[in-house]
């Protein structure tokens, strides 16, 4: 724990009762408890922000690359090409 030992846990607790109290020692806690709640979720936020930023960004680089293909000179015109052969092919299938 942060490099801290049993005995100087026992000194900072032991300096915290006499500072405190007894009586405000759960009010510091439930306090404490509810902050590392929050950082907790905070954190989990981020992350899924993050996650979903990340996601975006390979979308879109996706669809840049779909962009960039389909202006490629001649590939619409091999596209329709194979979409023929793919019918002539088909209509020799049922021929047979």
């Amino acid at each position: 724990m942060f490099g801290l030992g049993l005995p100087e846990v026992l000194v900072i607790l032991a300096i915290i009762i006499l500072i405190f109290g007894a009586k405000r020692l759960p009010e510091i806690g439930r306090g404490l408890g509810e902050t590392v709640r929050e950082i907790k979720k905070i954190r989990s936020e981020r992350k899924a922000e993050k996650t979903q930023a990340k996601e975006t960004k390979e979308g879109n680089i996706v669809s840049d690359m779909k962009k960039e293909v389909n202006n490629i000179p001649g590939l619409k015109e091999a596209r329709e090409i194979k979409e023929t052969a793919r019918k002539v092919k088909d209509i020799t299938k049922l021929l047979k």
